[in-house]
């Protein structure tokens, strides 16, 4: 069929109800996004200091993880579909706080145990996060979804590359109790969510027209079942490898370089900022060619420098890192908008399930490769790891977005 993606996204959605654009409302939900991934960011930007400080081993460190994450991947279904069908502006405000005392709580903790409690507190600002300020994005998009996720996407990648900068200027040298700093962080992001939160109070109307909308794509339900399931595979193998670099890239510089903290730092920050900008680039692409020529492109189209990386010298793993950042970060806002065009009238829920998953596995990921390294070693890791792109031949599988039926 010679519909091109564009023109089948707004009937593909249930969204032929759409509002105009609203450019100042999606950068608004990326400013809100870069603040909160910039907070939780500061979680593993500072793990070498509390494991040098606290004595943690490489699993504790993990777990550390996977308390925030998991926190963050349970929640996110269920307030996603709960607020599709009464939708709660007020939980945008109430999510940054939460966040804000987790950040708090953080620069006082002096105990594994308080530790675990800041980062779930930190996780369930974000189940509330992710779900409710990705429909606000979406509503504001005027049909342009890709845009809109992307845009809100690209806003917390910015924010991840810039927490571990301003960690190893704040909190490396100064200490654990300068987190408190970042609490300025929270406190301004409740005011970004408490104005999105009034912009959709005066917009549920539109929002409601769309919650009822009907799937026109023409799958029968086996279907959709089966391309979620690939979509949920292709984040397993993007989330596994992206918590290798982003919990212990760090270590792995240190210990095979020789490199310092604060070096480390910076060869994450080169990573996640190619992170952000390939995020910024995979949603209008995939809003004109497809989503899954951008999902194709961005998983496997990473493994030849995944698969290389392991034997490269530090300069050709800091160029070769960035380049896989890019590649595989554009695939994450194609696959939220692929299975919300599957199951149109579920924004929040299938948000809350992918950012879930994302959550989740990056979590479940983190420990069991910390566990991994405290056995076989951090090299091992990231040998073990270059094969998970591989997964990306899975794309094969999802219907074409430029077969979908139209009305």
């Amino acid at each position: 069929m010679a519909t091109s993606s564009v023109q089948a996204a707004a009937p593909l959605s249930g969204d032929a109800t759409a509002s105009p654009l609203a450019m100042g409302i999606i950068l608004s939900c990326a400013l809100a996004h870069l603040i909160n991934d910039l907070i939780q960011a500061v979680l593993p930007a500072i793990y070498p200091l509390i494991k040098a400080e606290y004595g943690l081993t490489f699993t504790q460190v993990g777990l550390i993880t996977l308390t925030f994450q998991a926190t963050a991947s349970l929640l996110q279904p269920w307030i996603g579909l709960y607020t599709d069908r009464h939708p709660k502006p007020f939980l945008l405000p109430t999510g940054a706080v939460c966040t804000l005392i987790g950040i708090l709580l953080l620069s006082a903790v002096d105990t594994f145990p308080s530790i675990l409690m800041a980062a779930a507190l930190i996780g369930i600002g974000s189940s509330t996060f992710h779900p409710e300020t990705s429909r606000v994005a979406r509503l504001a998009s005027g049909g342009r979804f890709g845009l809109a996720q992307s845009t809100f996407q690209v806003g917390g990648n910015a924010g991840t590359a810039i927490g571990p900068l301003l960690a190893a200027a704040i909190i490396v040298p100064f200490g654990q109790s300068n987190i408190l700093w970042f609490g300025l962080f929270g406190l301004f992001a409740i005011g970004v969510q408490y104005r999105l939160s009034q912009w959709y109070r005066g917009h549920l109307n539109t929002y409601k027209k769309k919650a009822g909308a009907q799937p026109t794509h023409g799958l029968s339900r086996r279907q959709v079942t089966a391309a979620l399931s690939v979509l949920a595979l292709l984040v397993l193998s993007k989330y596994i490898y992206m918590a290798s670099i982003t919990n212990y890239f760090t270590f792995y510089l240190i210990e095979k370089f020789d490199l310092s903290v604060a070096s480390s730092q910076l060869h994450l920050f080169l990573f996640l900022g190619a992170v952000a900008a390939g995020t910024f680039f995979g949603g209008p692409i995939g809003d004109r060619i497809g989503r899954k020529a951008v999902i194709w492109f961005s998983i496997l189209g990473a493994a030849p420098f995944t698969l290389a990386m392991p034997y490269l010298d530090l300069f050709w793993t800091s160029v070769f890192s960035v380049i896989i950042g890019f590649i595989l970060a554009s695939a994450f806002s194609a696959i939220v908008v692929y299975a919300q065009e599957l199951v149109p009238g579920n924004v929040g829920m299938i948000a809350g399930v992918f950012f879930g998953l994302m959550f989740g596995f990056s979590g479940i990921a983190a420990a069991a490769l910390g566990h991994l390294a405290d056995l076989r070693g951090i090299e091992y890791v990231y040998l073990l790891c270059s094969f998970m792109p591989l997964l990306g031949m899975l794309t094969i599988f999802l219907p074409s977005t430029t077969e979908i039926k139209r009305n």
